[in-house]
């Protein structure tokens, strides 16, 4: 780890979500202005390899800017390009194509036909609508491959659009597909890259943007209590205030701990990183709903309009917390994985 360059990504990023101007916010639930500056920077694509037409750097580096664009509230998706596409490109020994690619959450059927591969299939692809291409795992006959197709910004015939938003109002569409020629095709897709892996990874995407989510609910709710008076003097002087305000630090810190140990045992192939990832899902997610409760409740009735950047982070909270698992799920992944193995070391060692 370089804790120099992981400072320096911070203070670049940082600079640019907190920078005003037009585009931080648009109908369509994406901050071009915000991205635009994110990819001039190519902190768009750090932790993709620099052979794979990324910026290079690790999983760490990655991990710090989703977590601060989650913080911000910011409407890219660095996880969906960062994350998830450059990923799976870089595990096919294929290269980032230009414009904006995400990653569909769900396998292709494929076809090969006069030399070409044809793929059909519903998609789930976030941010599809504004993507030049999206990157996709192909179930070929017998073979798994990693293919590129055009995205929403770039339809072809074939192609069906089905627009949709999560509660946060950010895009989550879904391609229709029936015989769209792939633009770019792998060989056979190596191990470990397969929708069971993708799963694996979003849900350690998810769990750093929860826990950066929850630590802005706490920012918020620390900076609202210690300026607003009541009876003359600050909430934050009263202690049923401040018995609400320890529990929800203490589930943020929970919920920063475990998505950073995810981080850690992923980065560092970990042989229990499979495990981290689970239990960090399962914290974030079940942190959730005490986050958002303790949070509103701490700012009112304030907090509840739309106007309010506490919104913003709690309905993010609340859309998150199902995406690529919800808390049940990877309770019952962490349950399966005790009961195959001795318990006392899975929880011991192993994980960083």
């Amino acid at each position: 780890m370089n804790d120099d360059l992981r400072a320096e990504i911070r203070a670049a990023v940082s600079a640019i979500l907190k920078r005003p101007g037009e585009g931080r916010t648009h109908a369509d639930g994406f901050d071009r202005a915000v991205w635009k500056d994110l990819s001039e920077g190519g902190f768009h694509l750090v932790g993709v390899p620099e052979e794979a037409g990324g910026s290079g750097g690790t999983l760490g580096d990655l991990a710090v800017v989703a977590d601060l664009a989650a913080f911000h509230a910011a409407r890219v998706p660095v996880v969906e390009t960062a994350f998830l596409a450059g990923w799976l490109l870089a595990g096919a020994r294929l290269s980032m194509p230009e414009g904006l690619v995400v990653a569909s959450l769900d396998a292709a059927r494929g076809r090969r036909r006069d030399g070409a591969l044809r793929l059909s299939g519903r998609l789930r692809v976030p941010w599809a609508r504004h993507a030049d291409h999206v990157v996709t795992t192909v179930r070929c006959g017998h073979e798994s491959t990693v293919a590129v197709i055009p995205g929403g910004a770039r339809q072809m015939a074939g192609q069906d659009l089905v627009t949709a938003d999560n509660l946060a109002g950010e895009p989550r569409d879904v391609l229709v597909l029936e015989g769209v020629t792939a633009v770019h095709v792998s060989a056979v897709a190596p191990p470990g890259l397969d929708p069971t892996a993708l799963l694996t990874r979003g849900a350690l995407a998810r769990s750093v943007q929860l826990a950066a989510a929850a630590r802005a609910v706490l920012v918020s709710a620390r900076h609202y209590v210690t300026e607003r008076e009541q009876f003359g003097r600050p909430l934050a002087r009263f202690q049923a205030v401040q018995q609400h305000l320890a529990a929800l630090a203490a589930e943020v810190t929970a919920m920063q701990v475990s998505a950073q140990a995810a981080v850690s045992a992923a980065e560092h192939e970990d042989a229990d990183a499979e495990v981290a990832v689970a239990a960090a899902k399962a914290t974030t997610s079940a942190g959730v709903r005490q986050v958002a409760a303790i949070g509103h409740q701490l700012h009112g009735a304030l907090g509840y309009s739309s106007e309010h950047h506490l919104g913003a982070m709690t309905t993010r909270l609340w859309a998150w917390r199902d995406e690529f698992g919800n808390e049940s799920h990877w309770h019952d992944h962490l349950a399966a994985a005790v009961n195959s193995q001795a318990w006392w070391p899975l929880l011991t060692g192993g994980v960083r």
